[in-house]
Parts: structure tokens; sequence; C-alpha cells
């Protein structure tokens, strides 16, 4: 079933909206620490990740033109108005703008990331769900601290959560078709590792030791796809 990690990593964010609904007293010390430990598992998988490369030249020039891409059309400054935007809709009264709040912070954080993409194309590509059940276990854990404090908007991020990884993993599926076997493991391959840095840096953002713009790198995924059919077509 090739939506199966989508709805997991959905249903995970549901569960763990409405628990947190009933821990609204947590300590603010315990809060920071879970989200820290939550940060360094994410980086030690995004590392772990990385270490699929079978070249590490490929996840160096996808990740430095992915960069400047990204940069160029500020996709960091794009996805925060996007999110300003919905707030705007919804904030017309107190209420109304704390589920804004838990929406807007919930989405940008469970579906702005290389992980729900690589984890539905995983799934589409491979019906290898393994990343998607990690991300909805994540997933399920953050919006427990952050439905605590944000509100039950968090709960509605679980909407473009299911509609955005599903959308990726059911075109990835004609994929396969149409490249060649060979062409698509090395993508697989290098597309892994290349996301790998960036779940690293995400999982170091959440744990607040960097503040690195990983919605920016994001183009370095396509430009790993350039290379791989570049390399296919001269061989």
């Amino acid at each position: 079933m090739v939506l199966l990690g989508t709805l997991i990593n959905a249903l995970l964010i549901i569960v763990g909206s409405i628990l947190g609904r009933f821990f609204k007293n947590i300590p603010e010390t315990m809060k920071n620490t879970v989200l820290s430990i939550i940060g360094l598992a994410v980086a030690l998988l995004g590392i772990q990740m990385g270490f699929q490369s079978t070249n590490f030249v490929i996840i160096i020039i996808s990740l430095v033109v992915g960069a400047v891409i990204g940069e160029l059309l500020d996709l960091d400054k794009l996805l925060n108005r996007f999110g300003k935007w919905i707030e705007l809709k919804l904030g017309k009264n107190k209420t109304e703008s704390n589920i804004a709040e838990g929406f807007v912070n919930a989405t940008l954080l469970f579906v702005i990331g290389s992980m729900a993409i690589l984890g539905a194309l995983d799934s589409g590509l491979r019906n290898d769900h393994s990343v998607l059940i990690t991300k909805g276990i994540i997933d399920g854990f953050t919006s427990i601290i952050l439905s605590s404090t944000l509100g039950i908007g968090v709960l509605l991020s679980s909407v473009p959560v299911f509609l955005y990884q599903g959308i990726i993993a059911i075109s990835s599926g004609f994929i396969s078709a149409y490249i060649p076997e060979a062409a698509l493991d090395l993508f697989i391959k290098e597309m892994t590792a290349t996301g790998g840095v960036m779940i690293m840096a995400i999982g170091l953002n959440i744990a607040g030791l960097t503040k690195i713009r990983v919605a920016n790198l994001l183009p370095g995924i396509v430009v790993v796809g350039f290379i791989v059919a570049i390399m296919f077509l001269f061989q």
C-alpha cells in the first residue's frame, strides 16, 4: 500500500496532538529537554542516511547548487510568508489566532522538510515506509509538545501532511516505469544521502544548536536527479 507510511504519519500527528491537550502543564524544562532529544535523534538519522552515498561529490555539488538556487528564490522567506497569510486568514479572534499559530508552526515543521519528500519517494518507489513511519513517530512526539503549548491547531497540520506526502508517493510510483533500474537505484542512494544532510540540519535546528535555513536547501534534491541523469546519458 503506497499510502501506508503517509497514513501512519498523519494518524500519529492526530494522536500526539490530542494527547498534548492533556499535558498543558508540562514543565518548560521538560519540554526543552524532550525537543533537544528529538532533535539529536533526527540528526543521528540524517548522519546514518548520509553514509549511504557512493559518491560524496554528488552530495557536495547538489547541496551547494541547491543552496544557491534556494537562496536566490528565498524559499524559506516564501514559506514563512505563506504561513503568515494563513494566520491572517484564520486569526480573526484570539481563539482562532491560537489555532492558526499551531496549524502554521506544525505544518511548516512537519511538511517543509526533506524527510517528508524522501520518505514519500521511498514509499512510492520502493514501497518502503520506514522513513515516513520514523518521521511519524518523531512528529507524534513533537505534536504532543506543540499541542500542549500552541493548542489543537497542531492537529489540523495532519491534513496538509497527508495530502503533500500522499501526492508525492503516488506520483513517484509512475517514475519507476520510465527510469532504468540502475539509474533509479543510484538516484535513491544519492538522494537519500543528500537528504540525510538536510535531515541532520533539521535535527540540529530542533535541538536549538543551529539556525540553518533548511528550506533553501531543498532544490538540492532536484539537482541530484539532474546529475544522475547526466551521468547515465554520457555513459
